[in-house]
């Protein structure tokens, strides 16, 4: 797992000019389970994979709700993921009191970014191992952000972090344009479609994914799993009804290229073996 001699501090810098722990922490996120967010307009949706140690325990709760206009999905270190969404929690509170309105997002955003910064400054400290997707509302409008490990942050219009989250990108950044302009009830589709393309064949179920939504005139609220597994019943019934009625028509194609096959045959030499042909 060690490169050489200059991973062992977050303060020091190697030759090529690389922060190795840094750099092991942002691995971290990638070795969680996926989380997924979208925006358009006027909503906000969180989606993450519910993954349990053994089937004896249960999992590990990834979506935390920091206000009633901000919630955070996370992958990696669970633990480091509480930590920071209870100093989100103090500060909105903090905010709150202080102006008598509610934290900007973007504003919090930072305010996090530059705690982390500071773990990547400091011989005595370690960086976070956990990446966050920070959704909220505020007077500007829905925003999405991811904040790094590194102290780095990024707002997106769709995002997809953790373990095989980069099959949820690819299914994200073919229907992202579309999203801005999306319903509430097509974003949660979508995100349950894209956590589908993380699970690798398992069957999604309500049990699998938790999804959570924050919008205009809707607090940030966690879904429960029986609105979640009537909304993927309902689009596996769609998708069932459009999967037989393409079908005819490959069958078609594949009548009419298979009509032709004695044609070429007859035009080939009688002394070509029928496996050549």
């Amino acid at each position: 797992m060690f490169r050489n001699q200059y991973d062992t501090d977050v303060t020091t810098w190697s030759p090529a000019g690389r922060l190795f722990q840094v750099e092991y922490a942002m691995e971290a996120v990638k070795q969680g389970s996926a989380a997924i967010g979208l925006r358009s307009k006027t909503h906000v949706v969180l989606g993450c994979v519910n993954k349990a140690n053994s089937e004896l325990s249960s999992h590990q709760k990834k979506i935390f709700k920091v206000d009633d206009h901000i919630g955070v999905a996370i992958a990696g270190l669970t633990a480091d993921g509480r930590v920071l969404s209870r100093y989100m929690r103090n500060e909105c509170i903090n905010y709150s009191f202080t102006y008598e309105s509610p934290l900007p997002v973007g504003r919090l955003v930072v305010q996090l970014a530059d705690k982390a910064q500071v773990c990547t400054q400091r011989s005595w400290k370690r960086p976070y191992g956990v990446g966050l997707l920070v959704a909220g509302l505020d007077e500007s409008g829905a925003h999405l952000y991811y904040n790094c490990p590194s102290g780095n942050y990024f707002e997106y219009q769709a995002f997809a972090i953790g373990s095989r989250s980069q099959a949820a990108k690819t299914y994200l950044e073919r229907r992202f344009e579309s999203f801005r302009d999306a319903s509430r009830d097509d974003l949660v589709k979508d995100a349950l479609m894209a956590i589908r393309e993380t699970l690798q064949g398992e069957t999604l179920k309500s049990s699998v994914c938790t999804v959570a939504v924050v919008g205009v005139g809707e607090p940030f609220h966690i879904l429960d799993q029986g609105t979640v597994q009537q909304m993927i019943d309902t689009f596996e019934i769609v998708a069932e009804q459009e999967g037989p009625a393409a079908e005819p028509d490959t069958d078609a194609g594949q009548e009419a290229s298979a009509e032709p096959e004695p044609e070429q045959g007859a035009a080939a030499g009688e002394g070509v073996a029928p496996m050549d042909i």
